[in-house]
This record gives C-alpha cells, sequence and structure tokens, in this order.
C-alpha cells in the first residue's frame, strides 16, 4: 500500500525568491513554525512569495527569534481561478468580517474592498483603519497559507460605500458583471452570462444595504443577484455567492 502523501506547511514570505537563497523568516511567521507547529532545523516546508511563486525550502537553524530557511527548486502552485472576482464587502464586527475575507480567499477571490455602509455597525478612524487593514491581511495571508494559494488576494484600505459606487462604472463587455446580493433582486444564478471573465459582487454588512444604497447601486450598473428563498448572514452570504460563481463559471466546476 503506497504511503500517504504528506502535506507540507506553506509560509508566506514576501521577499524575491530564488533557488539556493538563504532568508530570515518574518517573525509571525518564525513564531508560528517553531512555537506552534514545533518545526525543527531539517525540517521541509514550501515558501510563496504572495505574487504567485513558490519554492520548496528547508528549516536550516533557529537561533532566538531568528529562523532561517533554505530556498530548493520552484514548486506548482494552486492555479488561480480564471474568473476574476472582486467581492465589495460591508464592514461587520469582528469574527463575522474575518470570515468573509477567510472564505473569500480560500474560494479564490482576486481582489477585497471593505466598504462602510450605512448599517455598518464598525465605526473606524484613520488608525483603527490601518490596524484593522494589517489585520484582515494577515487573515487573508493564513487563508492562502492552507488552501494552497501562491497569491495573496488585493486587499484595499476601507472606504465608504458611497466613495466607492462613486467611481464604479458600468462594464465595458458583456463578461464582466455587476451583481449586488438582494433577497428580493430580478436575477438568480441561472441568469449569469455564458461566458463570464470578471464579476463583482457587492454584499452588505448586517442588516444588509438600505433601499436606497441597493437603488444607487443599481443606477451604477449592478443587478440585483438572489440567491434562493432564505435570507444569509452577511458572512455566509459572500461565501455561498462567490462558491456559486466559482461553480457555474469558475473553477469550482
Amino acid at each position: 500500500m503506497p504511503g500517504r502523501r504528506v502535506r507540507l506547511t506553506r509560509v508566506h514570505v514576501p521577499l524575491p525568491l530564488a533557488d539556493g537563497a538563504t532568508l530570515a523568516l518574518p517573525e509571525r511567521a518564525a513564531t508560528h513554525l517553531v512555537r506552534v507547529l514545533r518545526l525543527r532545523a531539517g525540517d521541509r516546508l514550501a515558501v510563496f512569495d504572495g505574487a504567485g511563486r513558490e519554492h520548496d525550502a528547508t528549516l536550516a537553524q533557529v537561533r532566538g527569534d531568528r529562523v532561517d530557511v533554505v530556498l530548493g527548486a520552484p514548486r506548482a502552485a494552486a492555479a488561480e481561478s480564471p474568473l476574476a472576482i472582486t467581492l465589495v464587502q460591508g464592514i461587520s464586527r469582528g469574527e463575522r468580517m474575518d470570515y468573509a475575507i477567510q472564505k473569500a480567499t480560500e474560494l479564490g477571490v482576486r481582489r477585497i474592498v471593505p466598504v462602510f455602509a450605512e448599517r455598518s455597525v464598525v465605526r473606524l478612524d484613520a488608525s483603527q483603519a490601518e490596524r484593522k487593514l494589517e489585520h484582515w491581511r494577515g487573515v487573508a495571508t493564513s487563508a492562502c497559507e492552507q488552501c494552497g494559494r501562491a497569491r495573496l488576494p488585493e486587499l484595499l484600505p476601507p472606504r465608504r460605500y458611497l466613495e466607492y459606487l462613486a467611481e464604479a462604472r458600468p462594464p465595458a463587455e458583456a463578461s464582466h458583471v455587476r451583481l449586488v446580493l438582494a433577497p428580493e433582486g430580478t436575477h438568480a444564478a441561472r441568469d449569469l452570462p455564458e461566458r463570464l471573465d470578471a464579476a463583482e459582487l457587492l454584499v452588505g454588512p448586517e442588516g444588509g444595504l438600505t433601499t436606497e444604497e441597493e437603488s444607487l447601486a443599481l443606477a451604477r450598473g449592478f443587478v440585483g443577484l438572489r440567491l434562493g428563498p432564505r435570507i444569509l448572514r452577511t458572512e455566509t452570504a459572500a461565501a455561498a455567492a462567490i462558491a456559486v460563481l466559482q461553480a457555474l463559471r469558475g473553477d469550482l466546476a
């Protein structure tokens, strides 16, 4: 009976990667590998740069808080979805927002735009928003390490819903769509174009978007998408809609 393939631990290192190079791991990654996973010198792992490149690696040495790895040959990472999905997510509380970002990353979203909608409970000043953005990027990074992606989704700084809509332009091509999740939306997933290259998905926060916010989105080229008869929580709605898009027109077929 053949042995089971061992799944390598994957670590994001935002540095140029080259065969044979020795790199000092960032503090977060070093701490996780040594103190949580208990890896030691000689253990194998994989390192990726977040821009699509990944290498085999060997943990070379541990000296206090410094952990060095030696890179081996490039390795094939999980392919990116042919469907470019942008998630425009109404900012919600703590774990709900983390869940939405984590699952969007695992499901292959290319770009995430957090927006403050009228019913967003969370309010952040400039410094709080910066710290929150770094936290969300950490959530996305951990999701990439787990799911096999070597390319991090683009995660934009939080902005106001109306500011985002003011810059939105109707899709220039029939293969690009803008969708706003709405319980009373007039479109179902089966109505999507047969050829779909890009989708912009707008999801409200807790309590959803207001009637005025939905109307503004429709006026900016979004169409209302209905996901069945049940009203989903914001974090569930995002994951469910992305999964449907990937199953119908992406790489989950």
